[in-house]
């Protein structure tokens, strides 16, 4: 399948379920605040890895990931009536992780140019 077919399909499903997660989903283990960062959706549309960036604690966000997993077949459902495809693909929802690891490598620079203040 074309590429940029399946980039234009993840960014459609990462939409949908965007939309699905903040509107439709009741599971008390979901924050209000959480957040789909990307969909990348395999070549023959059969996996589609959903990452999620989730404000909270370990244990609050590997809660949250368990609801996720859990309404995995009422997402499914609700994507299938907004996203026109032949095959809907199994969803893998990920932790997102980019922004902690961003956040700790700017302490660890600001430690850094601190440290070459104090030796100038």
């Amino acid at each position: 399948m074309r590429e940029k077919r399946v980039q234009r399909i993840g960014e459609e499903l990462r939409r949908v379920i965007s939309d699905i997660i903040r509107s439709k989903i009741k599971d008390p283990r979901i924050p209000e605040i959480i957040s789909v960062t990307n969909v990348l959706v395999t070549n023959d549309l059969s996996f589609a890895k959903i990452f999620v960036e989730i404000m909270g604690t370990k244990e609050e966000q590997e809660a949250a990931l368990e609801g996720l997993n859990s309404a995995k077949g009422f997402i499914k459902k609700e994507i299938s009536s907004e996203v026109k495809l032949r095959q809907m693909p199994e969803l893998i929802f990920i932790l997102d992780e980019t922004l902690d690891i961003n956040l700790k490598m700017e302490k660890l620079i600001e430690e850094v140019n601190h440290g070459n203040d104090k030796i100038s």
